[in-house]
């Protein structure tokens, strides 16, 4: 069987609930990503930050980036799964709530992150067609 764990990006970084999006923003870039996962105090997973988040949360609406803090566009309770969850629920899962990275958790830390290109070199075209017909088709 293979698990999250098997496919996923390890040694994932948060960015703090109290650094700026500025942080974020050039964490992002240093790291070469696009989403940063949200760390509380508690060292506990609050949610995911992408640079779209960044973009459209804050810079459409005249905000600025260096006084907005990352916690401040945490909503909800992120989506996650165990290191040991099967492939094919972790695909049904992101289909389901429509999401393109996915955090990992093992003993209650973040120990990773599944993205799409994760998905892509480890699961075969079809399940893979499926994913993206799934995520992207509008509805």
């Amino acid at each position: 069987m293979t698990t999250a764990r098997d496919i996923m990006h390890p040694g994932v970084q948060c960015v703090g609930e109290d650094d700026t999006l500025l942080t974020a923003a050039r964490m992002m870039r240093d790291l070469k990503v696009g989403s940063l996962p949200i760390c509380g105090r508690d060292d506990r997973l609050h949610g995911i930050i992408t640079d779209r988040d960044i973009v459209i949360r804050c810079c459409a609406e005249g905000r600025d980036p260096a006084d907005v803090k990352a916690g401040a566009l945490a909503q909800g309770t992120p989506h996650w799964v165990a290191a040991d969850t099967d492939v094919d629920q972790v695909l049904s899962m992101m289909e389901q709530y429509r999401i393109r990275r996915l955090p990992v958790i093992a003993d209650h830390r973040l120990v990773g992150m599944i993205s799409e290109a994760d998905l892509a070199q480890h699961i075969s075209d079809d399940k893979l067609a499926h994913f993206v017909e799934s995520v992207y088709a509008s509805r």
